[in-house]
């Protein structure tokens, strides 16, 4: 099966991980892509149906992750225990995540920054503790959109282009969160906003 077939910046599974696909008919990254493309989009309904929406909440951020990926894969939700090619040890997940809504939480509370700022901050910090096996952009992506519309704001544009597969979008996004990396959030504010 070729399914662990990953674009440049992306997160490859162990074979243990691979070994958590349900659906048994896909065979192909392709195949996948469109499966997960699928399971997402029930996740973004389930999330915005959601009377009570506390995007700062480590619960929700595993179920969102759940609700995203849990047709497509038997760990969906769960924190990764694995090392990947990005992301703090498997270790330390749990108490990286809740020191991100605490202080996402105070930031927004205290006007630290425009509230696009810090949820632009909030994506990059959530994509750089990696928490799950896979799926971390577009859960951080989606979690992101979600943190804004909690606060009044429309959801970033992202580039307006297609970050899963490379491409010119998705290499902008990567040197994007590269750049932040180094504690320049220029080139990510300006991402988050532009488009076509």
């Amino acid at each position: 099966m070729a399914i662990n077939d990953h674009a440049a910046g992306a997160t490859p599974l162990d074979p243990d991980e691979a070994e958590g696909l349900i659906p048994s008919h896909i065979t192909t990254k392709e195949q996948l892509n469109e499966w997960e493309a699928e399971n997402i989009l029930e996740g973004e309904r389930w999330a915005l149906s959601r009377r009570k929406k506390d995007v700062l909440d480590e619960k929700f951020v595993r179920d969102l992750h759940k609700q995203m990926f849990g047709k497509t894969w038997k760990w969906a939700g769960k924190f990764r225990k694995t090392e990947k090619n990005i992301g703090v040890a498997p270790d330390q997940v749990a108490v990286l995540l809740r020191n991100l809504i605490e202080d996402t939480r105070a930031q927004l509370q205290h006007n630290v920054d425009p509230p696009n700022e810090i949820a632009a901050k909030f994506h990059h910090r959530l994509v750089s503790i990696h928490p799950f096996a896979n799926g971390n952009g577009r859960h951080a992506r989606l979690i992101t959109d979600l943190l804004l519309a909690e606060h009044g704001l429309k959801a970033f544009t992202w580039g307006e282009g297609d970050l899963v597969h490379a491409g010119e979008v998705r290499e902008k996004y990567l040197a994007a969160l590269r750049a932040a990396d180094r504690g320049n959030y220029g080139p990510l504010l300006g991402f988050v906003h532009s488009g076509k």
